[in-house]
C-alpha cells in the first residue's frame, strides 16, 4: 500500500489524461495509481445549466424591501424549477448576501444556515454618544453574549447566547448619534438585538435603522449578482439560447462544502455510496488527515463531485492500518445513483 502526504495547497492528480485540482488540504494517499472513467461523471464546472439547476447555488444581493421568501419564490418562477430554497432569512428592511439553493441543494441549507455572518450596519442613538465609550462597549460585547430575539422576529422570544466574532466602528456620522458597525457573528445572531444592548449600557436608546450581510460562511457579497442581472442572464438564456452569463451565476454545489474535510473516493466507491451504501476502506483513494471520528466529511470523486456527506466511524490517521471494513456512514447522498456504474454483485 502507497503512503503519501499532500502538503497544504492544490496539487495535480493525473488520472488517465486528466489532471484534477485535489482540495486545498493536507492529504493522505493510500492509492496515487487510481483511475477514472472519463465516461462516466465529469467536472461540477462542466455541468449543463439543467444539471446546475437539479443542483447549484446561486448567490443574489437581496435588495430592500421584498421578504427573503419572495425573492426566493421569484427566483423559483423565474427560472422554471420547483424546487428552491434560501439559506438565512433576511429582514424585509434588511439587504446584502442571500444564498439561494436549488434542487438537492437545499439539502445543504442547515450548512448554509449554520455559517458565521458578518454585516455592516448603522446604528442610530437618541442622543450623542461618546465614541470612546462606544468602543469600549463593542469590545465588551464580543464573545458569548446573551442574545435574545427581538418580538418582530418569526422564533420564540427567549433567553439564549451567541458568539460574536468582531463587533468595530467603521465611521460615524454628524452630532456623534449615527455609527457604521461590522459586526462579525455566530448564525442566528440578531443585529436588533445587539443595538438595544448597546444603547441600555451607553445609557441612550439606539436603534437599527440599516443593515447589510457582506458574508455569510464562505461566500461574500463580491460574489453575489442583483436580481436584475439574473432576470436578464435567463431571459438572454431562454430567448436566444445563450447561457453564458447565466452559468456565470449558478455554482455546482460542491461550492458549499469547500470547508469540509474530505475523503476522496474511487469510482466503484462513488457508485456504491450514490445508492446509500456505506463507505469501505478499500474504495478510498485520498483522505484529509487529523480527522477524528463522528465527524462530518464530504466523500468526493475523483472528478472532484461531491457524492455524500457522511459521517467518520474512524479517524483518519487510522486508515493506513486498514485493510477493509467501514470508514463512513452516508447522512445525505448527494449524487444521482448510476452516475458510475455499479462494480458489485446484486446477488
Amino acid at each position: 500500500m502507497q503512503i503519501l502526504w499532500m502538503q497544504k495547497g492544490y496539487s495535480n492528480w493525473s488520472t488517465q489524461g486528466l489532471v484534477l485540482r485535489m482540495p486545498e488540504d493536507e492529504m493522505l494517499v493510500f492509492d496515487g495509481n487510481a483511475v477514472t472513467d472519463s465516461k462516466s461523471g465529469g467536472d461540477p464546472h462542466s455541468r449543463t445549466i439543467e444539471e446546475l439547476l437539479e443542483s447549484g447555488i446561486i448567490l443574489v444581493n437581496k435588495p430592500r424591501g421584498p421578504t427573503s421568501h419572495q425573492l426566493a419564490a421569484w427566483t423559483r418562477e423565474l427560472l422554471g424549477i420547483k424546487r428552491l430554497g434560501h439559506g438565512g432569512t433576511l429582514d424585509p428592511f434588511a439587504t446584502g448576501l442571500l444564498t439561494l439553493l436549488c434542487g438537492k441543494a437545499t439539502r445543504l441549507t442547515d450548512i448554509v444556515l449554520s455559517g458565521d455572518k458578518t454585516y455592516v450596519g448603522v446604528f442610530r442613538f437618541s442622543t450623542p454618544v461618546d465614541e470612546s465609550a462606544l468602543t469600549q462597549v463593542l469590545s465588551s460585547l464580543v464573545g458569548k453574549t446573551y442574545n435574545v430575539p427581538p418580538r418582530e422576529s418569526a422564533v420564540k422570544v427567549r433567553v439564549r447566547s451567541r458568539r460574536f466574532g468582531s463587533i468595530e466602528k467603521l465611521d460615524s456620522g454628524g452630532e456623534s448619534k449615527v455609527f457604521v458597525i461590522e459586526i462579525s457573528c455566530e448564525a442566528g445572531s440578531y443585529i436588533r438585538t445587539l443595538a438595544r444592548d448597546i444603547g441600555l449600557l451607553l445609557g441612550a436608546p439606539c436603534e437599527l435603522i440599516e443593515l447589510h450581510r457582506t458574508k455569510s460562511g464562505t461566500f461574500d457579497s463580491s460574489m453575489a449578482c442583483t436580481m436584475q442581472q439574473l432576470t436578464d442572464a435567463v431571459h438572454i438564456w431562454k430567448e436566444h439560447g445563450d447561457d453564458k452569463a447565466v452559468r456565470k451565476l449558478i455554482s455546482p454545489i460542491e461550492r458549499v462544502l469547500v470547508s469540509f474535510p474530505t475523503v476522496v473516493v474511487k469510482d466503484g466507491a462513488a457508485a456504491a455510496v450514490s445508492h446509500g451504501a456505506s463507505l469501505a476502506r478499500p474504495g478510498i483513494a485520498m483522505a484529509s488527515s487529523g480527522i477524528l471520528s463522528g465527524s462530518p466529511i464530504v466523500i468526493q470523486s475523483l472528478k472532484g463531485e461531491a457524492v455524500a456527506i457522511a459521517e467518520l466511524t474512524v479517524d483518519t490517521d487510522s486508515l493506513q492500518e486498514m485493510q477493509s471494513g467501514e470508514v463512513a456512514i452516508p447522512k445525505s447522498v448527494l449524487m444521482a445513483p448510476g452516475t458510475y456504474p455499479q462494480t458489485w454483485s446484486k446477488d
